[in-house]
């Protein structure tokens, strides 16, 4: 290796040791922006080693650091297609309202799952890195300094390198009620889950029969979907729960050639 290279390689090397943070001393909170008053987006525990951001400059007093996710975020359900993707470029928010703090902006391969609707709003269980800030200089956890060791206690051999641990597989996903599956392949959610909204007939004498008998409004007395009933027991009797709020468990899937979503219920219940 030439000098040069040699230079290259510790200059590298050296960048990387400066991303590096010790432990935390103590829990630390995460803000959105680099001030204070910022929002906390998470938190970190002691002991936790953050991973400083080199692609972000940090004003004096601030640290960068990389979140690696999940986070729960929020899409308006203008921004869901009906693919149930959230559109490139919508924001996802850390609450259910357009004035809450813009955790970060979908783009293409996101991987994220539906995890609850809330009327207008769809969340999301987002597996994304984010960028948050925490204050510094960081309370650090002091390492036990090793006093040298004599010149005549110099082992001739080098100590053999430590045997790493072993790493456990990691578990498969689990899905669970109000769990859907991953939808970052552009499919619509392939498993049950919990919907909840007001109850209600598609039948007009005025308008032309929609697709479905029945569907759920939002809190503005939208629909934001159809329900399928065709699997609930046919004694069931749909007409106690119309005009109220109900809890749906079943599965979603986007109706073809149109914008509209139906769930395909597997149970009803009042709320």
């Amino acid at each position: 290796m030439t000098p040069t290279s040699l230079r290259f390689v510790v200059a590298i090397f050296a960048s990387t040791l400066a991303l590096s943070a010790a432990p935390l001393a103590e829990k630390t909170p995460v803000y959105s922006g680099p001030e204070a008053t910022a929002t906390i987006i998470a938190t970190l525990p002691a002991g936790t080693e953050p991973a400083a951001s080199a692609a972000v400059k940090s004003p004096a007093g601030w640290t960068a650091v990389t979140l690696a996710g999940p986070h729960e975020v929020w899409a308006a359900n203008k921004d869901v297609t009906k693919s149930l993707d959230v559109r490139i470029g919508a924001a996802y928010y850390t609450e259910p309202k357009a004035d809450s703090m813009i955790l970060t902006h979908a783009e293409k391969d996101d991987m994220a799952e539906i995890i609850d609707y809330r009327g207008k709003w769809t969340k999301f269980r987002l597996k994304k890195a984010v960028i948050g800030y925490i204050k510094t200089p960081m309370h650090t956890v002091a390492a036990p300094v090793a006093a040298p060791a004599p010149v005549a206690a110099a082992v001739a051999h080098p100590m053999p390198a430590p045997t790493p641990e072993p790493v456990a597989p990691a578990a498969p996903a689990v899905t669970t009620i109000g769990k859907a599956a991953p939808i970052g392949d552009g499919g619509s959610s392939a498993l049950p889950r919990l919907f909840q909204g007001k109850f209600a007939s598609t039948y007009s004498p005025f308008r032309p029969r929609r697709p479905y008998d029945f569907q759920l409004n939002d809190d503005a007395g939208a629909r934001y979907a159809y329900v399928d009933v065709s699997k609930l027991l046919a004694t069931e009797l749909l007409n106690r729960y119309l005009d109220r709020t109900v809890i749906v468990y079943g599965t979603a899937r986007a109706i073809p050639g149109s914008k509209d979503m139906v769930v395909v219920a597997e149970s009803l219940q009042l709320r």
